[in-house]
């Protein structure tokens, strides 16, 4: 979320990073949101001179009432204060009353104005638009077909969709025997990968308030991700980002505890509204699966650095699993409205012969920091508000897939690198029951 005062300030440079962004129709908004700021602090204005009149005039009447003992005119005059101040209290009521409703107004508008993008961004439209950057490993196609991800694992007795569709619907599978492993085996690789990093390991809440959500995420994202508990002011995460930020809210931090660099396991829930293929055989994307994540609260100035080293991690714990990726730039059009700046990386998919997302690395700038209220001491004393950042080490249904793919052999077999063995009871090589 924007500072107001930056946007009443550069009205133009924000309506230009909404058009950067695609979203024309959200230009109206900054010149109503200007105009509403403006009543705002009228009536702010109005209530604090009404507030300090009022310390005046109570200090006359007490001055009054005191002297009607020996003249009692003046309590005649003391009257005529008092029908003042009540008077200016009903006008003072009415302000507060404005202030509120013009609060809100304000806030709802603001949140939905998007974050101001980094100059670095490409600019475009959708996620067509979004750029290669480089490379890592070489992608490789063999000379033997590989087939669906859900026909390997089945070759494993690893996988059963249809039991979890009669139990949970589309969306949901079981995981069993070796694949089961293998994907416990990717979640303690990935964390003591992170925890080798110098991050410190955490299992977060797997719900979080109303408060939270709206402080973490756009409204359009929480509509399209979020599952709500019937009945309480509760949300199942849709990834443990939500509730490392979240660990922060109205806190202040002080400047020589930074950075906090947290790597987080949490299951992860998602409605995945108006995601295509929900109903295919599939675990690419999925209502529930369970993730690895980093997160990072650091100083302003800090924040691009991290971003870098963030995603250089994900492409160095999928290297060292053998898998190949590439990192791709997200255009404008493609950043959710709190990103400053985002990337994705993506695996190598030997049978699509193409890569797909496996990572997002976003640099949120103080958007989540502001709406949370997360706030930095500096060593002057002052207070100002801390940068965010977030990325996925693995989600184990992508990585299983890319895993998977570029690990089966041509008899069916899936064989383990090195620094997977010890978390599989050393097992080099994973051999199919069918």
């Amino acid at each position: 979320m924007l500072d107001i005062k930056f946007l009443r300030e550069n009205p133009d440079a924000v309506k230009e990073n909404i058009k950067k962004k695609f979203q024309d129709d959200k230009l109206p908004l900054v010149d109503e949101v200007i105009a509403l700021d403006a009543q705002l602090r009228a009536a702010i204005k109005e209530a604090d001179d009404l507030r300090s009149n009022r310390n005046k005039l109570s200090k006359q009447i007490g001055m009054l009432m005191g002297q009607a003992k020996k003249d009692p005119a003046k309590k005649e005059e003391a009257e005529k204060v008092k029908a003042e101040v009540g008077a200016q209290a009903a006008r003072l009521k009415e302000l507060e009353g404005l202030e509120s409703e013009l609060q809100a107004k304000v806030q709802k508008i603001m949140m939905t104005i998007p974050q101001m993008i980094d100059p670095s961004v490409p600019i475009g439209p959708d996620d067509s638009a979004n750029v290669e950057v480089q490379r890592f490993g070489e992608p490789v196609v063999p000379d033997y077909e590989i087939p669906y991800h859900t026909q390997i694992m089945e070759s494993f007795g690893g996988i059963d969709l249809d039991a979890a569709g009669r139990v949970a619907g589309n969306g949901f599978y079981y995981l069993m025997g070796d694949i089961a492993r293998l994907h416990e085996a990717v979640i303690a690789y990935a964390r003591d990968f992170m925890i080798g990093k110098g991050f410190t390991y955490c299992i977060p809440p797997f719900m979080i308030r109303g408060n939270v959500v709206t402080g973490v995420m756009s409204f359009a994202e929480m509509d399209a991700m979020m599952y709500k508990i019937e009945g309480e002011d509760l949300y199942l995460i849709g990834t443990s980002e939500h509730s490392m930020i979240g660990k922060f809210i109205d806190q202040i931090v002080p400047e020589a505890d930074l950075p906090q660099t947290l790597t987080s396991y949490s299951p992860c829930f998602r409605k995945e509204k108006g995601a295509h293929g929900i109903e295919e055989r599939g675990v690419y994307r999925i209502h529930q699966f369970e993730k690895q994540e980093m997160v990072v609260i650091c100083k302003p100035e800090d924040s691009m650095k991290w971003y870098e080293q963030m995603w250089r991690f994900s492409v160095e714990l999928f290297r060292s699993l053998e898998i190949p990726v590439r990192q791709l730039e997200c255009c404008s059009g493609d950043l959710a409205d709190l990103k400053v700046k985002s990337c994705d990386i993506e695996a190598w998919s030997p049978r699509q012969k193409k890569y797909f997302e496996v990572c997002s690395c976003s640099n949120l700038g103080d958007a989540q920091a502001r709406r949370l209220k997360i706030r930095v001491r500096g060593e002057d004393g002052k207070l100002y508000l801390a940068h965010t950042l977030n990325n996925t080490v693995v989600a184990p249904p992508r990585m299983l897939i890319a895993f998977l793919e570029n690990h089966l052999q041509a008899d069916g077999s899936v064989t383990i690198p090195e620094v997977l063995r010890p978390y599989m009871g050393g097992t080099e090589v994973l051999i199919p029951k069918k």
